[in-house]
C-alpha cells in the first residue's frame, strides 16, 4: 500500500494529467485491495484497516483535487496554446488568402483582357468571313464579277492618273462603251482599257484532278481569253479615233500568272492583234509610263506659248535697259547741275565773308564830308 501511495505522490509531483490519472487508478486499486483483505480477515484488524483506508481516502481526495487543478491548468495551457496556434494559422491563412485573392484578381484581369482581345479578333474574323462570303457571291455572278473588275480598274486609274487624263464608260463612235479610255495625244491616240475576268475557266483548271480534266479546263481557259481578245480588237481599236492597241485588264494576278506561265500562245496571239493582257500590277506600271508621256506631250504643246512669252519677256527687258540708261543720264546731268550750284554757293559765301571784314574809320568819313 505504501508503494501505491508513493507512486501516487510521484505522479502528483509531475503535475501531468496522465500521471494524475495513474495515481487515481492506484488509489482505486488500493481501495479494492483493502476491501478484499477485509473480506478475508473478517472483523480482525478492522480498526487499523479502516484507519489506513481513511488515510487513503484523504490522500485520494487530495490527489483528486490536485488532479482536477492540474487538469484545469493543463486545459487552460492547452487552450492558450491552441488559441495561439489557431491565431498563427489564421494569420497565415489570411495572408495566403489575401495573396491568393490578389493573384486571382490579377489573373482574372489578365483573363478578361485576353477575352476582350479574343472577342475583338472573333469580331474581325466574323467580319472577314462575311466579306469573303460577299466576295464569293460577287465572283459567282457574271455581271457582279464584271462590275468588280471595273471598280478595281477605276481605283487604279484614280491613283495613277489625274482626273482629266481618263474617262470611265466612254462611248466610241461605233456605239461601243469602253470600261476606261485614257486620253493620250496623237500618236498614239486615246487608248481603251477593257476589264475581263475568266474566273469560271480558271477555277475549273485549279480544281481539276485528272489529266483529262486539266486538259479540258486549260482548253476552256484559252478559248475564253481568245474570245475576249478578239472582242476587244474588233470593238475598241478604231483607226483614226483610238490608239492602234488596247489593254485587256485581268483583275486577278493568279489568272495573269497562269496565262504567262502555261499559255504563252494566248499571250502571243494577243500581241499579234495588238491587245496587251495586263494585271493590276502591270496596269499601274503602264499607267505611270503613260503619265510621263502625257506630261511630255503637254510640255511640247505648251512650248510655242513658252517661246512667245520668252520673246515678250526679252523685249520688256530691252525696254527696261533703255529706261535705266535714260535715268542714269538724267541722274548724271542732275549731278553736274548740283555741283555747279555748289560752286556758285561757295563763291557767294566767300564774297559775303569778305564784305564782313571791311572796316570803315571815322576820320576818313569826316574828310570825305
Amino acid at each position: 500500500m505504501e508503494a501505491l501511495v508513493a507512486a501516487m505522490r510521484a505522479a502528483l509531483a509531475g503535475v501531468d494529467p496522465l500521471h494524475l490519472a495513474a495515481g487515481a487508478l492506484a488509489l482505486l486499486v488500493l481501495a479494492i485491495l483493502v476491501t478484499a483483505r477485509l473480506a478475508r480477515g473478517g472483523q480482525r484488524g478492522l480498526g487499523p484497516a479502516l484507519d489506513r483506508l481513511g488515510q487513503g481516502q484523504q490522500q485520494l481526495v487530495g490527489a483528486l483535487a490536485q488532479l482536477a487543478e492540474a487538469q484545469a491548468g493543463a486545459q487552460i495551457r492547452a487552450m492558450e496554446t491552441m488559441e495561439r496556434r489557431l491565431g498563427e494559422v489564421s494569420s497565415r491563412v489570411s495572408a495566403t488568402l489575401s495573396g491568393s485573392a490578389s493573384e486571382t484578381a490579377k489573373s482574372l484581369g489578365a483573363l478578361q483582357a485576353r477575352l476582350s482581345v479574343i472577342d475583338a479578333a472573333q469580331g474581325r474574323i466574323e467580319q472577314l468571313s462575311g466579306n469573303v462570303l460577299g466576295l464569293q457571291e460577287i465572283l459567282s455572278n457574271k455581271q457582279a464579277r464584271g462590275a468588280f473588275g471595273e471598280v478595281q480598274l477605276a481605283e487604279i486609274l484614280r491613283h495613277a492618273l489625274p482626273p482629266d487624263a481618263y474617262a470611265l464608260q466612254a462611248t466610241l463612235s461605233n456605239g461601243r462603251r469602253a470600261d476606261a479610255l485614257v486620253h493620250l495625244s496623237h500618236p498614239p491616240g486615246p487608248m481603251v482599257i477593257d476589264s475581263k475576268f475568266p474566273l469560271e475557266a480558271y477555277q475549273a483548271l485549279a480544281s481539276a484532278r485528272t489529266e483529262r480534266e486539266k486538259r479540258e479546263a486549260a482548253r476552256a481557259l484559252r478559248a475564253a481569253v481568245q474570245t475576249h481578245v478578239a472582242h476587244i480588237a474588233e470593238r475598241y481599236i478604231i483607226e483614226g479615233e483610238t490608239a492602234e492597241s488596247a489593254l485587256m485588264f485581268l483583275p486577278s494576278e493568279a489568272v495573269y500568272a497562269e496565262l504567262h506561265a502555261n499559255h504563252a500562245e494566248v499571250v502571243r496571239q494577243g500581241f499579234e492583234r495588238r491587245v496587251w493582257i495586263v494585271s493590276p500590277t502591270t496596269t499601274m506600271a503602264m499607267l505611270t509610263t503613260m503619265r510621263g508621256v502625257m506630261r511630255d506631250a503637254r510640255i511640247a504643246a505648251e512650248s510655242g506659248r513658252i517661246r512667245r512669252e520668252l520673246g515678250a519677256l526679252t523685249r520688256d527687258i530691252g525696254r527696261l535697259v533703255d529706261r535705266v540708261g535714260n535715268l542714269e543720264r538724267h541722274l548724271a546731268q542732275a549731278g553736274e547741275d548740283l555741283r555747279g550750284v555748289r560752286i556758285t554757293a561757295d563763291r557767294a559765301a566767300t564774297r559775303a565773308t569778305r564784305l564782313e571784314e571791311v572796316e570803315f574809320g571815322g576820320d576818313e568819313l569826316s574828310a570825305a564830308e
